[in-house]
């Protein structure tokens, strides 16, 4: 109490109170210098890309659970464990085909889809709609010319490419006209150059990356690592007939990409893409994993660029409620509503793009304004004809899904369509004799026997991207990446029977004949799927470079 009265106590007090507004002062100069460096370095440096790449789309009470992989595993996050995909499934010994394939895997000139409960019959014809009229050319391409109706359709080669300069013609598919600028059929620039007419050619510098250097392969499409002897499958490429498709350049993509993200919607073949594309970036940065339950996302810091996989199957809403006369046990397909599970995202992607057709020969039941109208695999009243068949469906499915994203009200980016995948099952379906085993290259001009089944699905597709693009009403685009055809020659590319590292694994026919259990459906990495990747580069460099010429 003494020391708190006395007068020498309180002087020093007085005394240190000048001093402290000098330290404020001197504090608060320094503040405004620093947010003066802080505003300067903000507006050289815009930290608004990064931000939005660190934080959207991920639900903050959920736990980010997918590690960042350092094998060659599969990279299917826990939503997808309960949807295998087709012939993604296999035993220790590589002999679980779980699903089936296709409907009609058999190489013909005319596909018979039977439905194999109600006997509702789809049947076309394919006779006489094409003819293919295809020389080797020199350097080892191998070139594809087509006669639809009789009409030889061709182009001179006009590229200085020296692995195929003797290349005369290629694959041209029928193009309509497009009533909307934000929505093409053709792989067409300025030029004319069509990306999907071209030819096959040996490209000795061979893949850009290899198993060993992709650290999220999926261990079915490790041809290498589970075995395959040989490995020239690596090395064909594709050529259009009038242009050059460049080399995939990880670094231009991520540059184009910057501040964007890409996603891969759809099945097992969006995976099979998908990963390839992680698999081409990775040479020049390895990303980080910031997956979630709902998709997988992979940030790559340097452009703040995201790489999305969202599993889809059918890219329709569907339910396992009873509907109708159909029970609980059966999926139904809505087949006039999209997939919620990823329309919730799509205003944040500037690019997609879309996978699906091979579910659609998995049972399922088709319904459309809340009535049961068809299905796959299941009709359980025979008195009461069928609708709509499963190949009907797939095309209901696609324009569906390119509608409701070509019209969703906050969407501006890139759709790409990627045309239907095709399988090599030869001599039958995958589980009745179907093979591709000791298939080293493509397809030879005068090999290619039509799939019937794989022809009539690519005309559904193409019929129900036709009806999308004549609604869109955003500022979005919509575009077609035909490979169907051109990838039809790619039978070599498939797993075939090395779909699995055990080193007892069937490879060989029995001596009776029969084939081992392989995948015919997805495609080796590194191999054609890359070719997918590259395409998707340039048809997203024509876009954006077309979009900076127009703005200037």
């Amino acid at each position: 109490m003494n020391l708190a009265s006395s007068p020498k106590s309180a002087k020093p007090a007085m005394a240190a109170f000048p001093r402290s507004l000098t330290s404020i002062a001197a504090s608060m100069g320094g503040l405004a210098v620093f947010l003066v460096i802080a505003s300067l370095l903000l507006v050289s440096y815009p930290i608004g890309s990064t931000v939005r790449g660190y934080f959207y789309a991920i639900d903050g009470s959920r736990k980010v659970d997918l590690p960042i992989f350092e094998g060659n595993q599969s990279s299917i996050d826990q939503r997808h464990d309960n949807n295998t995909d087709v012939v993604d499934k296999v035993s220790s010994s590589g002999s679980d085909l779980e699903l089936p394939i296709s409907f009609g895997g058999v190489n013909n000139n005319s596909v018979n889809v039977v439905d194999s409960q109600s006997g509702s019959n789809l049947q076309e014809s394919t006779n006489g709609t094409r003819k293919e009229d295809q020389t080797i050319s020199k350097g080892g391409s191998v070139t594809l010319s087509v006669k639809e109706n009789g009409v030889h359709k061709g182009s001179e080669e006009s590229s200085s490419d020296a692995a195929s300069a003797d290349s005369k013609s290629g694959i041209k598919s029928d193009i309509s006209a497009v009533p909307s600028s934000n929505a093409s059929r053709t792989g067409s620039d300025d030029s004319g150059c069509d990306l999907y007419q071209g030819s096959w050619f040996y490209d000795s510098l061979g893949p850009l990356y290899t198993n060993n250097t992709c650290p999220v392969l999926t261990q079915m499409q490790n041809c290498q690592g589970n075995g395959r002897p040989d490995r020239e499958y690596e090395n064909w490429r594709w050529k259009p007939s009038q242009c050059n498709l460049p080399r995939f350049d990880a670094k231009k993509f991520l540059e184009l990409m910057r501040g964007k993200t890409i996603a891969f919607i759809g099945d097992s073949v969006a995976r099979n893409q998908m990963e390839s594309m992680l698999c081409l970036l990775w040479q020049a940065e390895a990303p980080k994993n910031r997956g979630n339950k709902k998709m997988q996302r992979y940030f790559f810091r340097s452009t703040s660029t995201m790489v999305v996989r969202i599993w889809s199957s059918w890219l329709v809403h569907q339910t396992s409620q009873p509907t109708d006369f159909a029970p609980e046990s059966v999926v139904k397909l809505h087949l006039d509503a999209p997939d919620e599970h990823f329309m919730e995202f799509i205003p944040n992607f500037d690019v997609i793009v879309l996978s699906s057709g091979h579910w659609f020969a998995k049972q399922s039941v088709y319904v459309l304004n809340n009535e049961v109208v068809g299905g796959q695999l299941w009709w359980p009243d025979k008195s009461r004809p069928m609708k709509i068949n499963n190949i009907e469906a797939f095309g209901i499915s696609v324009e569906t899904i390119l509608t409701s994203i070509a019209t969703h009200p906050n969407y501006t980016g890139l759709t790409i369509l990627r045309s239907y995948s095709p399988d090599h099952y030869e001599g039958g379906a995958w589980n009745t004799g179907g093979s591709c085993t000791g298939k080293e290259k493509p397809l030879a001009p005068g090999e290619l026997v039509e799939n019937g089944f794989t022809e009539i699905m690519h005309k559904k597709q193409i019929a129900g991207f036709d009806r999308a693009i004549k609604k869109v009403t955003n500022k979005s685009k919509l575009r077609l990446m035909d490979i169907t055809e051109s990838f039809g020659y790619r039978h070599d590319g498939h797993p075939g029977p090395y779909r699995s590292p055990d080193p007892n694994k069937l490879t060989k026919r029995s001596p009776d004949g029969r084939p081992p259990p392989q995948d015919c459906l997805h495609w080796c990495m590194p191999g054609p799927v890359d070719t997918w990747n590259e395409l998707v580069l340039e048809t997203i460099r024509r876009e954006f470079e077309a979009n900076q010429s127009s703005s200037v």
